[in-house]
Formats: C-alpha cells, sequence, structure tokens
C-alpha cells in the first residue's frame, strides 16, 4: 500500500485538493480554497514526476499566492460590499409588523412581525388599534417600542374593541 501511494503521490494531493474543497462548503470565506488550489497545482507536478520536495514548494507557494491573490478578488466578486451587518435586537429596528393585541394608551400590547408574537408599547404613548401597520423604532431588551405606519392611532377607550 505504501509503494503504491509512494509512486502515486499525485493522488494523495487530489485527495487533499477534494477535502480542502469539502471543508471551504462549510466556511464560505475562501480560505480553504486556496489550499485546495494549491494541492492541485502539487497534483500536476507530481503527474509530471517531480520530487515530494518540488511538490511541497509548489503546494506552498502556489496557497500563499492564492492567498494573496485569488482570495480578495473572490471576496470583492461574490460577497455584496455592506455598511453594516444587522442582527439581533439592531435587525428589529426598521421591520414592519401587524398589531395581533391592541396596544393601550401609556401600556403594552402585541405585535406580530415575521411570524413572532413580541410585546410592545407605542412610541408616542397612545393606542394603537389591533391590526393596524406598525414599524419598530426602538427596541428594549425584549419589549419593542412601534410607530404606526398611518396614522391610525385610536384612544384607549376604543382600543379594546
Amino acid at each position: 500500500m505504501i509503494e503504491f501511494f509512494s509512486s502515486n503521490l499525485w493522488l494523495i494531493w487530489v485527495i487533499i485538493s477534494i477535502v480542502c474543497l469539502i471543508l471551504e462548503l462549510s466556511s464560505g470565506d475562501f480560505f480553504i480554497l486556496c489550499f485546495a488550489i494549491g494541492a492541485a497545482a502539487s497534483a500536476i507536478v507530481a503527474g509530471c514526476g517531480a520530487n515530494l520536495t518540488w511538490q511541497v514548494i509548489i503546494f506552498a507557494v502556489v496557497s500563499a499566492l492564492s492567498l494573496l491573490l485569488v482570495r480578495p478578488a473572490l471576496i470583492k466578486k461574490l460577497h455584496k460590499p455592506q455598511r453594516e451587518r444587522l442582527s439581533n435586537a439592531e435587525a428589529m429596528i426598521g421591520q414592519q409588523g401587524r398589531v395581533s393585541e391592541s396596544i393601550e394608551a401609556g401600556g403594552y400590547g402585541r405585535v406580530a412581525i415575521d411570524g413572532d408574537d413580541w410585546k410592545a408599547c407605542s412610541a408616542d404613548g397612545g393606542a394603537i388599534a389591533k391590526d393596524v401597520p406598525v414599524r419598530v423604532v426602538k427596541m428594549n431588551s425584549i419589549i419593542l417600542t412601534v410607530e404606526p405606519l398611518g396614522a391610525q392611532t385610536v384612544e384607549s377607550d376604543e382600543a379594546d374593541d
């Protein structure tokens, strides 16, 4: 078995390249892809009959060049630039939803956004009737502060309807 692999080192480089490509699928940052490119280059050199020393040198040089040249180009081309990526509570600001339980004046109600139901209060302290479309303006812990999208606020006695 060892004799087979020592006479067919190109096969080991191909296996390393395939494993790197599979690992790249889980990361998506094109870092491991550069080593797959280096291993593929070494497989070609090994197939041409170069000794192990040259194969390792080619692997290191091509991988380093890929990290410097290929990776930045792929990131620029495939990853869209964003000002900043919002997450968690920051992503809720600006989201639109619908009042699922009337918001009382100076009190709380519930708002449905993307299938989730949140405790909410009105931004101006007024009441907001059920089924009114709202926008999230602030989030404190798990309580949303919302404002109606139109002028559809109601008085506190009408919010119970």
